[in-house]
């Protein structure tokens, strides 16, 4: 099950809406769901929420220490209260992905993503869960830093904002070790087609009515 769910992002109301930051519009909205605050605490350098649900005790975490140094504020709060890396979910942006959808893993490579090869390095271990919203890709390799730097256009942050509300529908999967019915939840992305309109009944022919004689000209 899933003790501590971790949003990744960068501090500071220049960065807030940015692509970078949709770990912590997760978290932001997970945290109202609960009905909890996220208030700084320096012993792990982040913004942390503490919730009871069902008599377990669930954290929620937002590193304040940029992204690239992610890892400190999730290993210090992981150690101290010995949550295993098993435990821990981590939600990011993903550039493989496109806005409105998201994945679910376990475990696998950082994939270039300074936040995660953080988390690797200080937890030394791949095994944690992680939420991967999609925010595009810029389409070339050298552009993708000021991508996940610069705000999505309005379609695309709605599209993200609307895949956010979605998967939280899977946080109490989550918190119960559901992991298979959380990753339905939460691939399941696409709502069906709507029907085809069916065709309006047939009347019977009517008819034609003749038509009216043009008036004779003067």
């Amino acid at each position: 099950m899933i003790k501590l769910f971790v949003g990744l992002g960068n501090p500071g109301t220049e960065y807030e809406a940015t692509r970078h930051n949709a770990g912590f519009w997760w978290i932001d909205e997970l945290a109202r769901t609960l009905k909890v605050s996220l208030t700084p605490d320096k012993a792990y350098q982040a913004k942390v929420a503490r919730a009871n649900v069902n008599g377990q005790t669930i954290w929620l975490l937002e590193p304040q220490t940029f992204m690239n140094l992610s890892g400190r504020s999730v290993s210090a709060l992981a150690r101290f209260y010995k949550i295993q890396p098993e435990e821990i979910l981590v939600v990011h942006d993903e550039l493989d992905v496109v806005p409105g959808e998201a994945k679910l893993k376990l475990g696998g490579s950082h994939a270039g993503h300074n936040g995660l090869r953080d988390i690797h390095a200080q937890l030394g271990s791949d095994r944690y869960w992680r939420l991967r919203l999609g925010i595009g890709h810029p389409g070339v390799k050298s552009e993708v830093v000021n991508w996940v730097l610069k705000k999505p256009a309005p379609e695309q942050r709605e599209a993200i904002e609307t895949c956010i509300e979605r998967t939280l529908k899977a946080a109490p999967a989550l918190m119960e070790g559901q992991m298979e019915k959380a990753t339905l939840l939460i691939h399941t992305s696409k709502p069906p087609r709507p029907k085809p309109p069916k065709p309006a009944p047939k009347t019977p022919d009517t008819p034609a009515t003749p038509a009216t004689p043009a008036d004779p000209q003067a």
